[in-house]
């Protein structure tokens, strides 16, 4: 560890970063199954320039465990209701031991019959979904994800939240390089990058949310208090609700709603469910896959030949800074992360 020499910021090396997560981790009282997983969501967060989903969530999963919102020892089970479905029953413990238990199934199954679905149950989420459909396309399978969060999002021509921030998440295997990836909230932002904005005492722009009495505002604890928006208007408000069904209903699990409702005001993370649907480009192609997986490279190249930037490029670059220099958060991030560890002592 050292500190920059503005005195604003601390660099960590990965290793000491993921050191960090795991200590913090294990002192708010998480189970030893579930500490690996999830500080190395952290540190992949912080690692590849996505501080909104890094060592900031050490403060996020804290929070939740102290607040009993979290198993901190759940133990996932595993079950096949289908040929070509898996289930994973997270038991109120953090999603990514979940993942970790029914991965091996979910690519089995899509290898198997060309296309399966991985469901979460009764998991608490903080983490952005692009880890999971990389680590799928690493395994050369096409892979798409989505999960519901909070109600702190209206819809499109309404002020009160109904909505989680709702992510999708793609993943797509390139044989010999990088995958192509992208996740966005369906919201106009990551809620993370507010709560970042407001720890730095800086302004929100204002097509981000509203405040509790409806009126657009600036403020960033404003819009954490009242509602946020949807991105692009009623296109982002459609994929949200879809958002909503297959990863709530249709897996039978909680809406954004009914996870607030569950969080009973204790200001959590949320609970809920997750839909992972993987493909595998050699169940519908055959021997041709690869042709045809060479073929897509053309569209990739007549993207960035004209100056544009494929989603996950910049987080493929910041991480191969950060595999060199390490990364760097800012000082009173890692003040408030080291009092957890004091508090614990």
């Amino acid at each position: 560890m050292s500190v920059t020499p503005d005195a604003d910021a601390v660099r960590l090396s990965l290793d000491e970063a993921r050191s960090l997560a795991r200590r913090v981790l294990s002192a708010a009282g998480l189970s030893r199954a579930h500490v690996d997983p999830v500080a190395e969501t952290m540190v992949a967060g912080e690692r590849d320039g996505c501080a909104s989903h890094g060592l900031y969530r050490l403060l996020v999963a804290a929070d939740s465990i102290a607040k009993g919102v979290v198993s901190v020892d759940a133990a996932p089970v595993l079950d096949e209701p289908a040929p070509a479905l898996a289930r994973v029953d997270g038991g109120g413990g953090f999603a990514q031991l979940a993942f970790e238990r029914g991965r091996p199934l979910l690519v089995e199954k899509t290898r198997r019959f060309g296309i399966a679905a991985l469901a979460l149950n009764n998991v608490v989420h903080f983490a952005a979904l692009w880890p999971e459909v990389e680590a799928l396309a690493r395994d050369g399978l096409v892979a798409l994800a989505f999960t519901p969060s909070h109600a702190w999002v209206a819809p499109e021509g309404g002020t009160r939240p109904v909505f989680g921030t709702n992510p999708i998440a793609f993943g797509w295997p390139r044989p010999g390089r990088h995958p192509f990836v992208f996740d966005f909230a369906t919201s106009a932002t990551a809620r993370g990058e507010i709560e970042l904005r407001r720890r730095a005492g800086q302004a929100v722009p204002a097509d981000w949310g509203y405040d509790a009495d409806g009126a657009a505002t600036t403020v960033a604890e404003e819009v954490l208090a009242g509602a946020m928006r949807t991105f692009g208007g009623h296109k982002g408000s459609a994929l949200a609700a879809m958002v909503e069904l297959l990863a709530g209903p249709l897996i039978g699990d909680l809406t954004s709603q009914e996870s607030l409702d569950a969080d009973a005001g204790r200001k959590g993370s949320p609970l809920g469910g997750e839909l992972i649907v993987a493909l595998d480009p050699a169940g519908f192609l055959g021997a041709a896959a690869g042709q045809h997986l060479a073929r897509a490279e053309t569209l990739f190249e007549a993207i960035q030949a004209q100056g544009a930037r494929l989603p996950s490029q910049r987080r493929y670059a910041a991480r191969a800074v950060s595999e060199r220099e390490g990364v760097t958060i800012p000082a009173a991030l890692h003040r408030d992360i080291l009092k957890l560890l004091e508090r614990k002592d």
